[in-house]
């Protein structure tokens, strides 16, 4: 079973934003609300700190200012990484019943690697996962379909045996990239878009009815 992290397990978007803000702060920039920047939230850090610094879904910063605003960005998360973020409803108690029902877990998200183990470890999730894969872990991240492919390599199982389960366009493409079964959750990060319209194997309105999708998937 591979999970993304972000809007999947966990609503982080308190501490993105928290941090997005200071970063503007250091910069001599006017704070963004938390909701403005949720609709932000969902394709990876540098992405987020494009859209913080123009204002703009698709706006593109200046390079120069942009590097330095990711690396305020960057240890301004690192230190405030598990402030206010949880686990969404029924995921602490779901991912338990999964390994104790002897599946193997990865983790497979954009985030960085290092920040996604220490969220997982301060959230007391991360024990149960074998492997976790962040966004700079590998040369491609989601979409590609290499990180769930590396995934299942960790693991030692066949792809085809694999069930990714995300909230975004990139997790629903690169399980089909991948040619494995895709679970959505309809509550992530996905900036309004209807993922019905991705045609996932399974959508969910609550994590714990992922086990569900898996009985049904056998």
């Amino acid at each position: 079973v591979l999970i993304d992290l972000d809007g999947t397990m966990v609503d982080s978007v308190p501490d993105l934003a928290n941090a997005a803000n200071m970063m503007l702060a250091d910069l001599g920039r006017e704070a963004w609300p938390v909701e403005t920047i949720r609709t932000w939230v969902g394709n990876g850090v540098p992405r987020l700190v494009h859209r913080s610094l123009t204002g703009e879904f698709d706006g593109e910063a200046d390079e120069e200012l942009f590097e330095k605003a990711h690396e305020i960005f960057t240890e301004h998360y690192r230190t405030h990484l598990c402030v206010d973020s949880v686990c969404y409803a029924g995921v602490e108690q779901t991912i338990r019943h999964l390994h104790e029902a002897g599946l193997k877990l990865a983790c497979v998200t954009n985030k960085p690697e290092a920040l996604s183990v220490d969220l997982l470890s301060q959230l007391g999730i991360g024990n149960y996962f074998e492997v976790i894969l962040g966004g700079d872990s590998l040369p491609t991240r989601k979409p590609d379909p290499e990180p769930i492919l590396e995934a299942a390599r960790r693991l030692g199982v066949a792809v085809d045996e694999c069930v990714l389960i995300g909230d975004s366009k990139a997790d629903v493409k690169s399980a089909h990239n991948a040619a494995c079964v895709s679970i959505c959750v309809a509550y992530g990060y996905n900036q309004g878009f209807d993922m019905k319209l991705l045609e996932p194997d399974y959508l969910v309105e609550n994590f714990s009815e992922v086990l569900d999708c898996m009985h049904a998937s056998v």
